[in-house]
């Protein structure tokens, strides 16, 4: 059966505890038609995860992808410096469901995950839920309007 799921730009950064398990989302995405860039690292020498997450959410800011993949050690780190970002609404999930309802109801532009926490297989699985997951709008637009007022 044909995939009939539309094909995204996606970005992807880390840190060095993410190297692995960023590399394998990779060659998944590519596998599903996605345009993929990879931010780095590429080595799992200790780095410091905002010098990966600030050019992954200025460049899907810019336009240049529609969606971010970011991943450290727990994903707390990287989703903090992600949320700096006006125009990035980056969600930590740790299950298939999250990765869903956070596209579904926030309209999030960024899936946050923990290497040391998610197997590979569920990390693929949230980002291919989150990137085919929809956004409701109705009710969640003016919610999300409100994130810009302050």
């Amino acid at each position: 059966m044909e995939n009939t799921n539309p094909k995204w730009r996606v970005a992807l950064g880390g840190d060095h505890a993410a190297v692995d398990l960023k590399n394998e989302i990779i060659v998944f995405l590519k596998e599903q038609g996605h345009e993929v860039t990879d931010y780095g690292p590429n080595s799992t020498d200790v780095c410091d995860y905002p010098d990966y997450a600030h050019p992954v959410c200025n460049a899907i800011e810019e336009g240049k992808h529609d969606f971010g993949v970011l991943i450290c050690g727990s994903g707390i780190g990287i989703s903090i410096a992600a949320n700096r970002h006006k125009g990035i609404r980056a969600a930590l999930v740790w299950n298939s469901e999250l990765a869903e309802i956070t596209r579904k109801h926030n309209n999030s532009n960024v899936i946050c995950l923990g290497a040391r926490f998610v197997a590979p297989f569920h990390a693929k699985k949230m980002v291919e839920t989150f990137l085919n997951a929809p956004f409701d709008e109705g009710i969640h637009v003016p919610r999300l309007a409100k994130l810009n007022t302050f």
